[in-house]
């Protein structure tokens, strides 16, 4: 196979192939033709890369928390730069306390779902996020889609703007691979709750069934968020990515190993792929 800079020529908007059809054929995604990363200053990005490993530990940290954080640790900053970091990496504290907020009913949030439901079956439940990822010249937002039951990653992309139509099309490209899930579970970020999203799950001639975190609780939502863990500890902060090239394929790597070689203590050590392309 060519290599990924040589495929990347091959996709022209003006050929008569879809764009979707020519990332098909040269074997990467859309969001491959994106790799511009988010330019911060590398004081910025130096604090974001520590934020983003320390949201493991205590991710019940607000801007206060983490501004108190920093200064231990010689970083000193104002209330309103950690509030705009936080922010760009789409930090989301986990609130020790009952969340009042509204929601904006233009953008109607749907229950959680998951409680209490016995999850046995490949493509019953996915369950879909984003993640900031810190790179040496900047950092990219990283959507992926996870089968629960099997903890095969259907689908996931980069892109350096977190949109709804971005993560509608990597929903898609999961489902024309492996056929639709019963219910999908996110957050309830903004790309979640749009309709741009929305009717493509509630539209469909089989509806899918909408799940939505609770507010400020990302604890239902921990499949994904192992998943974060995973990518971020064995792969991310392992490599220091210089662009967005080398993440793209780094983490194309890594996926592939998740999926078809790393032994899973929750599946018994046994590999995604095992359990999920058996049961397709």
């Amino acid at each position: 196979m060519k290599p990924l800079s040589e495929r990347r020529e091959m996709i022209k908007p003006e050929k008569e192939l879809s764009i979707v059809r020519q990332c098909a054929l040269a074997g990467i995604h859309r969001s491959g033709l994106y790799y511009k990363p988010v330019a911060e200053s590398e004081e910025n990005l130096h604090i974001m890369r520590l934020m983003d490993e320390q949201y493991f530990k205590t991710p019940f940290y607000g801007i206060r928390h983490m501004k108190h954080w920093l200064e231990d640790k010689g970083i000193f900053i104002n209330h309103k730069r950690v509030k705009r970091l936080m922010a760009l990496m789409g930090w989301q504290t986990i609130y020790h306390k009952r969340n009042t907020s509204k929601p904006n009913k233009q953008n109607p949030v749907y229950p959680y779902l998951l409680k209490g439901l016995e999850i046995k079956r490949s493509n019953q439940v996915w369950a879909i996020d984003i993640t900031y990822v810190a790179m040496r010249r900047g950092f990219m937002y990283l959507c992926a889609v996870i089968d629960v039951h099997t903890r095969f990653v259907v689908n996931w992309s980069l892109s350096n703007l977190m949109s709804s139509q971005w993560c509608r099309q990597v929903v898609e490209e999961a489902i024309c691979n492996h056929g639709q899930p019963e219910i999908i579970n996110s957050d309830q970020g903004s790309q979640f709750t749009a309709y741009e999203y929305i009717s493509l799950l509630s539209e469909r001639e089989n509806p899918i069934k909408i799940s939505m975190d609770g507010k400020g609780r990302a604890i239902d939502n921990i499949f994904i968020e192992r998943l974060w863990k995973s990518v971020k500890y064995e792969c991310i902060y392992l490599h220091g990515f210089e662009d967005g090239v080398q993440l793209y394929n780094g983490l194309n790597e890594y996926f592939s190993f998740y999926n078809y070689e790393r032994n899973h203590q929750s599946l018994g050590y046994k590999k995604p792929a095992s359990f999920y392309l058996k049961a397709a």
